[in-house]
């Protein structure tokens, strides 16, 4: 700034300088002064156009849930668990009576258990008590040979709760089953990659230790049977299903029944296709070979367990609800979110990777309600990653995110029952490890199980920020599910809430309880990554203290962190957990 001001030459000095100059001078000053700490106090806070990169904006939610009315009301049964048959190829199927491995299903019950995978249209029964003895070679039941005696003495080993068969295996026999199923490992994934699959022989025997751990678990069993066994006019050939239907009705299994696999692949691994509409037939065919029989006469029946529905997949299942529509109890599907050979572990936090299931969820729907409108679906074998997984990633804690928003996203969409593949063995995507170890998944899991309910409720939020940024949307990044708290759960009185929330962002995120959840009292279960690994952690804590199984073999207690009534909720930055709200006293929670 220029101030211009004219003197006389011979003024001698300032002090006869004109007073209306020296005023002008002394604002001029004044206002240099101020610019000069506006100019710096601006550099302390700066606009949000100007805000350096990396710094985030406060933000706080007002949340509120809907509690008159349910929006949706899922099965009993909604988190359910899938064992593939390749536990009768690398010998871990003998093992299933382990007490650690029944404990940590029982804790995930009630539940379906659906044994199916690739291998299943390539399943044999034969109704032989011992096929090594017969076949002079260890055979599918692999430690028959050199540790029978120590199978058997275990398997008489009864459990007092519920009269079943637990093992005790020692320590030197799951050794070196753990060293069988890696050479296996190496064979399955072989198989995998050129679609090309060798026949499995599932014995009598191998059927009670599968029935066993179902019935001890108190997981109910669904059973696929082959579809691929075809004959010359391609109809379904039902000699193989038929004995092991006869076999299982004198041994009183209460089992409900599939058939096949995602058929819509059977070209490229048998050379022969089948079209929806002969699988259809194909399926009644199936509820025939039941009805005669006694005890499956009212069996459940589902299917037809289709892939990702694209163009062809979706006229697979048209033709198959023409026929059969009316013949499944439920329709299902499969979905895999990635594939396992590229996956990076940041891609389980991109919000648009969630989102693929529900753009496949209307497609299934479209074509079942056209059908038979309010016929259940199902989503079964969900996987987050393709090709058996990758280790360190699809086992991680990072994996987490993309389940449980599998959870909340199929609940809300109406989805009656998902099925996780696979509660063990079965690449890297399953809930418990083979040192019968519980990963991430299985704790989500498990929190899942005892504090949510079947009853669906609407979630209402309002995001208030001092300075959105145009295009971002803080809901993205930011899920919120709402289910009446589970009432087998006698923590909580009928008519709690319990919320599950997950932040993807980078920054923590407040959220303020309004409406019917105004001042309630909270307990929180946060559940974090524990470990240096972050993300990629295979072990967890709740609320700051390590999820472990007691020395006793026993599940640990889960400890809630309760919070003032009227606290905000803070929700820190890349994480996931669960938030009772107490004593609301919903209408749409307090009856069964």
């Amino acid at each position: 700034m220029r101030v211009l001001c004219a003197f006389p030459e011979a003024m001698p000095s300032s002090n006869s300088r004109p007073p209306s100059c020296l005023a002008l001078v002394a604002l001029s000053l004044a206002l240099l002064l101020h610019l000069s700490l506006s100019s710096q106090a601006g550099h302390r806070r700066p606009l949000p156009v100007d805000r350096a990169p990396g710094l985030k904006e406060k933000t706080l939610i007002l949340l509120d849930v809907s509690t008159k009315n349910p929006v949706r009301t899922v099965n009993e049964n909604f988190l359910s668990l899938q064992l593939d048959p390749s536990i009768i190829h690398d010998g871990w199927l003998d093992f299933l009576s382990s007490k650690r491995l029944v404990t940590l299903a029982r804790g995930l019950s009630p539940a379906f258990l659906r044994f199916g995978g690739k291998r299943t249209d390539f399943l044999q029964f034969q109704n032989l008590r011992n096929l090594a003895k017969s076949r002079g070679g260890p055979g599918p039941d692999y430690y028959l040979k050199n540790y029978e005696d120590d199978i058997v003495r275990s398997d008489v080993a009864l459990d007092k709760q519920k009269g079943c068969k637990i093992a005790q295996h020692p320590d030197v026999m799951l050794e070196l089953q753990r060293e069988k199923a890696a050479q296996m490992h190496l064979v399955l994934l072989k198989e995998q990659f050129s679609n090309t699959y060798s026949n499995l022989i599932l014995t009598a025997r191998s059927l009670d230790k599968l029935y066993n751990f179902a019935d001890c678990s108190g997981l109910h069993l669904i059973f696929a049977l082959n579809a691929l066994r075809r004959n010359p006019n391609n109809s379904w050939n039902s000699s193989s299903a038929l004995s092991l239907l006869k076999y299982s009705a004198s041994k009183k299994y209460n089992i409900s029944w599939e058939l096949g696999n995602e058929p819509n692949n059977y070209r490229s691994m048998h050379g022969r296709a089948v079209n929806g509409s002969q699988l259809g037939k194909d399926y009644i065919q199936l509820k025939s070979l039941l009805q005669p029989i006694r005890i499956y006469s009212r069996a459940s029946l589902y299917g037809p367990n289709i892939g990702r529905p694209r163009k062809n997949v979706i006229a697979l299942l048209d033709g198959f609800m023409k026929v059969a529509g009316s013949t499944v109890d439920a329709v299902t599907w499969q979905h895999c979110y990635i594939d396992g050979r590229v996956v990076k572990v940041m891609d389980f936090l991109k919000t648009r990777l969630l989102d693929t299931l529900s753009d496949q969820i209307r497609k299934i729907q479209k074509v079942v309600n056209t059908y038979t409108p309010g016929k259940k679906i199902w989503l079964e074998g969900v996987v987050t990653t393709s090709a058996g997984g990758t280790n360190n990633l699809s086992d991680s804690y990072a994996a987490g995110f993309l389940w449980l928003n599998t959870l909340g996203m199929l609940a809300n969409q109406g989805i009656d029952v998902v099925i996780r593949h696979s509660f063990f063995d079965h690449g890297y995507n399953h809930l418990v490890d083979q040192n019968f170890n519980p990963l991430p998944d299985y704790w989500l899991s498990l929190l899942y199980k005892r504090l949510i309910g079947p009853k669906v409720l609407a979630v209402h939020v309002a995001g208030l920020q001092r300075k959105p940024r145009p295009g971002r949307v803080i809901r993205d990044k930011l899920r919120i599910y709402a289910h009446c708290t589970n009432h087998h759960n006698h923590n909580y009185v009928r008519g709690s809430i319990t919320l599950f929330i997950i932040n993807l962002h980078r920054s923590r995120k407040k959220i303020k309880l309004a409406g019917t959840l105004r001042d309630k009292l909270v307990h929180q279960y946060l559940l974090q990554p524990y470990g240096q690994e972050g993300l990629k952690s295979k072990s967890v804590q709740l609320n700051g203290q390590p999820l472990v199984m007691v020395d006793d073999g026993t599940l640990p207690e889960l400890k809630p962190r309760p919070l003032r009534a009227g606290r905000t909720l803070v929700i820190p930055p890349v994480t996931m957990g669960f938030y009772v709200v107490k004593n609301v006293n919903a209408l749409a929670c307090r009856y069964r």
